[in-house]
C-alpha cells in the first residue's frame, strides 16, 4: 500500500492506492473520518484490483476547501477531477454514507466511464430528517484547555457506533480530533444534499452493501426503489462500519461485484 498526493483546486488531495493490476476502485470514506478507514479491506483485495481511496477534501491529509457551504457535487467534481489526474479508467466508485453520495455525484459525472457503484448507508432522508440532522447532527466544538474535545469525541463514538472495540474507538476519536474546527463540513453538506435524483439517473448497475443495523439501514430499500438496476447485500449481525468490522466479507463482496461488472 502506497501513499501519494494530486494537486486540487483547494490544495493538495492525499490517496492510499493498492494493487498492481486489473480493474479500478474508488473509495470515498465516511464524515469526518479519512481513507485510513479503508486499509483493510484494501489488503484483502489483493493485487488484482488497483484501488485509489481518497482524503476527502478538509479531511485526513486533504487540504480543505474554502468554506462550510461546499456542497457534495462540489466536493465530487473535484474527486472525480482527481481520479483522472491519476490515470484511472472505467473505475467503479464505492462509498459510505457522506462517501457514498460523493461516489453517486462522482459516478454521475463519469457517466458510461463509470461500469458501477457500490453504496453502504445512503442519506435518501426526507426534509423532516434533513432539518433535524443539520439542527442536531453534528453540532460546533471547540477546543478547551480542560480537554473537553476529547471527552466529547470518545463519548461520540460509543454512543453512535454501538459495539466498537478499543481500535475503532482510537480511530475515529483521533481522525475526527484531527479536523475539529471543520469535523460537520461533510456531514452538513451531505445533510443538505438529496441524492435521490443522480442515484435515479445512474445507468450502470448498483450494489447496495450494508451493515444490518446501520443507521442508514431503513434507507436501503429506498435506494432499492430508486436505482434502475440496484441489488443489496447485507452483513448480519454488524451494528454499521462493515468496512472496519467484517473487512475481508466486505471486500469479498466488492471483488465479486467489481469483477462481473468490470470493462
Amino acid at each position: 500500500m502506497k501513499s501519494g498526493y494530486v494537486d486540487g483546486p483547494w490544495g493538495q488531495i492525499h490517496y492510499r492506492s493498492s494493487g498492481i493490476r486489473g480493474p479500478w476502485v474508488v473509495l470515498f470514506h465516511e464524515s469526518p473520518l479519512s481513507s485510513v478507514v479503508w486499509e483493510k479491506v484494501m489488503s484483502h483485495l489483493g493485487d488484482g484490483v488497483r484501488v485509489i481511496a481518497f482524503d476527502t477534501p478538509g479531511y485526513g491529509a486533504s487540504n480543505a476547501p474554502a468554506g462550510p457551504d461546499t456542497e457534495i457535487p462540489e466536493y465530487a467534481a473535484v474527486l472525480a477531477a482527481a481520479t483522472l489526474d491519476l490515470g484511472v479508467t472505467d473505475p467503479v466508485f464505492c462509498g459510505l454514507h457522506t462517501g457514498a453520495s460523493i461516489a453517486i455525484e462522482a459516478a454521475r459525472l463519469f457517466g458510461e466511464r463509470c461500469p458501477g457503484v457500490v453504496l453502504s448507508g445512503v442519506a435518501l432522508y426526507d426534509a423532516e430528517e434533513r432539518a433535524e440532522h443539520l439542527a442536531n447532527w453534528a453540532p460546533d466544538v471547540e477546543k478547551t484547555m480542560h480537554g473537553d474535545q476529547f471527552s466529547w469525541a470518545v463519548e461520540r463514538y460509543r454512543r453512535i457506533w454501538p459495539g466498537l472495540d478499543e481500535e475503532m474507538l482510537h480511530l475515529a476519536s483521533l481522525e475526527a480530533l484531527r479536523v475539529l474546527p471543520r469535523y460537520h463540513w461533510g456531514y452538513r453538506a451531505a445533510f443538505r444534499h438529496d441524492p435521490a435524483e443522480s442515484l435515479a439517473a445512474l445507468d450502470v448497475p448498483v450494489l447496495l452493501l450494508d451493515a444490518e443495523f446501520d443507521l442508514l439501514a431503513d434507507k436501503d430499500a429506498v435506494a432499492l426503489a430508486t436505482a434502475k438496476d440496484a441489488r443489496l447485500v447485507v452483513l448480519p449481525g454488524l451494528h454499521g462500519q462493515p468496512h472496519l468490522r467484517a473487512p475481508a466479507e466486505y471486500a469479498q463482496h466488492l471483488r465479486t461485484f467489481v469483477d462481473k461488472v468490470a470493462r
